[in-house]
């Protein structure tokens, strides 16, 4: 017996779907897509965010917090946009308060 893989069918034309089944099938559909709203990160940084959140678990955007603030004080900017783009690929509100706290701390 042979296995046959098909396209999955539109949202419109969905066999034996009520119509009220098909119009939430089609919103569902419209929402899918990256709903998060960040820009992919490039491969470099992804596969280095999931080497530390490998290393360092639950707990990898603090830590990787940390480091960028070693960084951003020790005038090494290279390195915090690095671990700043690590941080913002593990937890992007975390990283938009540290890029705010460390502007804030520039300014002064």
């Amino acid at each position: 017996m042979s296995i046959r893989f098909a396209a999955p069918n539109s949202p419109g034309r969905l066999p034996a779907c009520s119509p009220i089944a098909r119009a939430l099938v089609g919103r569902a559909i419209e929402r899918a897509a990256n709903d998060n709203g960040n820009p992919v990160p490039s491969d470099q940084v992804l596969r280095a965010a999931l080497r530390h959140f490998a290393e360092h678990g639950l707990g990898a955007a603090s830590v990787a917090r940390g480091q960028a603030e070693e960084a951003f004080l020790a005038g090494d900017r290279q390195s915090y946009d690095w671990w700043l783009d690590i941080t913002r690929t593990l937890d992007r509100r975390l990283a938009v308060e540290i890029d705010r706290d460390m502007q804030e701390r520039e300014i002064s």
